[in-house]
């Protein structure tokens, strides 16, 4: 797959108009709804019946198709995470794809999904793509850093603790029921 544009975040240049128009809309999304609440921009460009694809997602918002899954899931960061702030670092756009590579950072001051919130500031990375078709995403698949998020907020034992040691053995238990029950 060639690549039409590949920008650094804030890069203004562009070889070819299409590209760059989707690229700039991936990046708005991401930006603008996470970091100022700009949820209409999701109607604006996402298609009613677009899917999204991230496997860390709430049961809830699996369900969900169009725009109404990223409005869902800005809102229940942004209130977690008041000071969120999210950046996209890397804009690589070819055909009717769009890839993002971004950071995000935000202090955890609210409930998230039944995790008490713990002040901790975070920081967490991630990679987006989306699938544009005629002017709007279609198609969308993230892949983030949640284990790291976990860790960060005391939702998963910290590497290397006897907290991760305990879990691993406690998984090495329930692997040897599953292979009983499994056989291969």
């Amino acid at each position: 797959m060639a690549s039409d544009v590949t920008t650094q975040a804030g890069d203004a240049e562009a070889t070819t108009k299409g590209p760059v128009d989707q690229a700039d809309g991936s990046r708005r999304l991401i930006e603008e709804t996470f970091n100022e609440g700009k949820l209409g921009l999701a109607d604006q460009l996402i298609a009613p019946e677009a899917i999204n694809h991230d496997p860390s997602q709430p049961a809830q918002l699996s369900v969900l198709r169009g725009a109404e899954v990223l409005k869902r899931t800005v809102m229940m960061y942004r209130a977690a995470f008041p000071d969120v702030r999210i950046t996209v670092d890397d804009v690589i756009a070819a055909d009717d794809k769009v890839v993002l590579r971004w950071h995000s950072e935000g202090t955890h001051r609210q409930e998230l999904e039944g995790l008490a919130p713990t002040n901790a500031r975070v920081t967490v990375t991630g990679i987006s793509i989306d699938q544009w078709k005629d002017g709007k995403v279609v198609e969308s698949w993230t892949e983030w850093d949640n284990l790291g998020l976990a860790r960060q907020i005391g939702a998963a034992p910290p590497q290397g603790s006897i907290g991760e040691k305990i879990g691993i053995g406690v998984q090495r238990l329930v692997a040897s029921r599953m292979r009983k029950k499994n056989p291969a």
